[in-house]
């Protein structure tokens, strides 16, 4: 397993951790808000098919660093997302559309692995390279930051880990 998101197509990306467990823990950090805002974003998830999804990021609170928000994302210090459920089987299974109906879709898969859970985020239906690299990167940085909460670890830093990684995706794709 690389820790790096793989490209399995032009629209679509595949990214796998090795995380502590039980899968029951990490589930809540996939499905609850206040457990998720330590990592990724805050909002509330209808945790059925067809339910409603509300995301909303600040990627600047989610470490101590100071670092401002590169180009294109300085603007955007409070980004937000309305998605539905696509799939859900608790603890295993969760898919969303990553907005309205045309845009992606985000699914996550998790499986107990002893003391461990492996998970496992595809994205697809990217609309093209700039967004393919910036939810590369984007993965890469809020799983780094999943790993270091669930670890008791201080948060690295978001924006300066996404800005390397995110340059690192461009010689990668």
């Amino acid at each position: 397993m690389t820790e790096y998101a793989l490209a399995l197509a032009e629209d679509t990306i595949r990214i796998e951790r090795d995380l502590p467990g039980p899968i029951e823990k990490v589930w809540a950090y996939l499905t609850e808000s206040d457990k998720r805002e330590t990592w990724l974003a805050r909002g509330p998830m209808d945790l059925r098919k067809g339910g409603k999804v509300d995301l909303t990021w600040e990627n600047s609170k989610l470490s101590n660093d100071d670092t401002p928000p590169p180009a294109p994302y300085a603007d955007k210090k409070v980004h937000s997302l309305t998605g539905r459920i696509l799939e859900i089987d608790p603890p295993r299974l969760l898919s969303f559309q990553w907005g309205s109906d045309e845009d992606s879709v985000a699914t996550f898969e998790l499986t107990p692995k002893g003391s461990r859970v492996q998970l496992v985020i595809t994205h697809s239906r990217l609309s093209g390279r700039p967004e393919k690299l910036g939810v590369s990167g984007g993965w890469h940085s809020h799983l780094g930051i999943l790993e270091d909460v669930l670890e008791g670890k201080s948060p690295r830093p978001f924006w300066k880990n996404f800005s390397r990684l995110r340059a690192e995706y461009e010689t990668r794709y």
